[in-house]
């Protein structure tokens, strides 16, 4: 059924005869439209698990599976992913992962119980992994001149911050409006819009092919690392952080770990080069990246159960109470970022970003069960959409900046994986930190929604500490003299 309507469609995009530029910036507008729908699935699911809980009878402890299962294999399959972007083309592992992606939504839509909804949602994830690896590589080497990749990753990043909190109002309202299925059945008009708009657009530039081999080996040891590694994480604050579940998943996670990159240091054709650790400016920005998506994801999430539990918000309202961090991202992805970085260069606008995001979350952790939304929530909300916006974006140009265009993608799955599992951790961590701070607070007697609010207050300042802690990796590990002369250089080319 998809290639079939996918084939119609693919003739009615090819006679606009787009070329050149226009054909490039019309590719940019279809990968982000994947790009959107995948992130979307990230956050669209939360607000409806109450419905799905109800309606397919889920206990408390399995419905986190329903997340769980999408993370654990979308985490897991990244590097691999974007390593087979890498040999076999990306182009067509964008369009494979979409594939599975959009038949995987159906299913889990026509879900008539918990195994078939878990089950469809494993395979979900692979599908978004395949997709996700390398998306910022087919905008990486489509846009290979600095102004213009700047505009480009500009709107990427929109795309990836933005689509979060976009889920939320969208999974909101159309699980009032209609029902919990329509959260998924709405990927398979979407998915196969994208396929087809990207079959017709985007180039695609041959692999650097199988003759050399390929590093099954490598491969399986990433995956299965990954996977035990984010299983333990997921797991820990129902099982505790020091249970024999937590740190025996967690132990051979990680002993795993150790032993890929011993292998790797062996082979000639590796999954994972281990050349590209040896780049500042990628491991540098993916160290800063990480705190920084620990800082956003925690507040989607702790923000959310902020609005619902303390303020009263229904799933709608919730999702609108994001609008103020969302509209300022869309507005500095229209150029106003890439302005900034054609100007100053990369990194200083990176740590003002950073630094905004610290103060947005410092005034977050200042919001009581007796403040409204306006004006605390409202200016916090803007602000950390005005350091997200300003950050993220410079942040990826960092990370590319020095990588082999034959390796872009499997850096570019790098630098997801950093931002994916740091959002996995920092959830866990903040979450149980918001639970056990008020699990304390009523054990001594506090009102319910006083002792919710100080619970979350705990966990936002902690937020801004870690970011706090990215920004100090930043001015240290980020301060070569190739980003302080980028402007010059972008000024030259352009």
């Amino acid at each position: 059924m998809i290639p079939s309507i996918v084939t119609i469609c693919m003739p009615v995009i090819k006679s606009f005869s787009l070329e050149g530029d226009q054909r490039r910036w019309a590719a940019l507008v279809a990968v982000l439209l994947a790009q959107l729908m995948i992130v979307l699935d990230a956050t669209i699911v939360n607000v409806a698990l109450p419905s799905i809980q109800q309606d397919l009878h889920f206990s408390q402890s399995s419905l986190t599976w329903v997340v769980n299962a999408y993370l654990i294999t979308f985490g897991s399959f990244l590097l691999v992913a974007g390593r087979l972007g890498d040999l076999l083309g990306r182009r067509r592992i964008l369009i494979t992962g979409l594939v599975v992606f959009t038949a995987a939504s159906v299913l889990c839509g026509f879900a008539q119980d918990s195994a078939m909804l878990v089950a469809a949602r494993f395979v979900q994830g692979l599908g978004g992994a395949l997709a996700s690896a390398v998306v910022l590589a087919i905008v990486a080497t489509e846009f290979p001149l600095p102004v213009e990749r700047a505009r480009a990753i500009s709107s990427f990043t929109f795309v990836s911050v933005a689509g979060g909190s976009v889920g939320l109002l969208a999974g909101g309202a159309l699980t009032q409006a209609i029902d919990w299925h329509w959260i998924f059945f709405v990927n398979l008009p979407v998915g196969l819009l994208s396929i087809a708009a990207i079959r017709a657009l985007v180039v695609e530039r041959p692999g650097i092919g199988l003759d050399k081999g390929v590093d099954v080996i490598g491969g399986v040891l990433v995956t299965v690392a990954t996977a035990l590694t984010i299983f333990a994480i997921v797991g820990a604050p129902d099982h505790g952080w020091l249970s024999a579940h937590t740190l025996g998943f967690g132990g051979a996670g990680i002993a795993l770990l150790a032993a890929f990159f011993s292998y790797e240091a062996r082979l000639s054709n590796p999954i994972l080069p281990l050349r590209l650790l040896h780049l500042r400016s990628l491991a540098g920005s993916s160290v800063v990246r990480a705190t920084l998506g620990t800082g956003m994801y925690g507040s989607f999430f702790l923000g959310a159960l902020y609005l619902e539990r303390v303020q009263g918000f229904g799933a709608v309202s919730t999702g609108a109470g994001f609008l103020p961090w969302t509209l300022v991202v869309a507005a500095l992805s229209t150029g106003p970022t890439a302005a900034l970085v054609r100007r100053y260069g990369a990194r200083r606008p990176m740590l003002v970003g950073l630094s905004i995001m610290i103060v947005g979350l410092l005034l977050l952790s200042r919001a009581g069960a007796g403040d409204a939304y306006f004006p605390l929530v409202f200016f916090a909300f803007m602000l950390m959409g005005l350091g997200a916006g300003t950050a993220f974006a410079p942040l990826l140009q960092i990370a590319m900046s020095d990588v082999p265009a034959e390796d872009a993608g499997i850096a570019s799955a790098l630098v997801n994986v950093s931002l994916y599992i740091s959002g996995a951790l920092g959830l866990a961590v903040l979450g149980a930190v918001a639970t056990d701070h008020t699990r304390g607070l009523l054990a001594h007697g506090d009102a319910a929604g006083p002792a919710l609010a100080s619970g979350y207050q705990l966990a936002f300042g902690v937020a801004a500490a870690v970011v706090a802690a990215g920004l100090a990796v930043a001015m240290v590990v980020l301060r070569s003299s190739s980003l302080e002369r980028e402007p010059a250089a972008v000024t030259a080319r352009g």
